[in-house]
């Protein structure tokens, strides 16, 4: 019974430590959207100030291509002009540090009818 009452307080302090990260809100383009026009830029809106430290889209089969530049500062939104994009299916994959320093990663995809 000693340890029941343990640790259940533990078990909510580290669900509530575990759920302060930073994770990704939304995306424009949003997640599995279908456009008609190319996107002038990727724009990641998260929960909480991240920096993002890596973002790159891939365009069918080929190589993925670094996107930038990448802000200097964390911010709860960050946006990131695209190269010249044509119609196929796209991967934007980014990785970002939260103000607690947790690291986050995740991708968007999307395609340009």
């Amino acid at each position: 019974m000693r340890v029941l009452a343990w640790s259940a307080p533990m078990m909510l302090a580290v669900a509530s430590v575990a759920s302060a990260h930073a994770h990704l809100k939304q995306s424009s383009p949003a997640q599995g959207a279908v456009v008609s026009t190319a996107p002038a830029q990727i724009v990641l809106t998260f929960s909480e100030p991240a920096l993002v430290t890596s973002l790159s889209i891939q365009h069918d089969a080929n190589q993925p291509e670094k996107l930038g530049p990448l802000p200097k500062a964390a911010d709860v939104t960050v946006t990131v002009p695209t190269p010249g994009l044509t119609p196929g299916k796209y991967v934007v994959t980014w990785r970002a540090v939260s103000d607690d320093k947790h690291i986050t990663s995740g991708q968007v995809r999307f395609t340009i009818a």
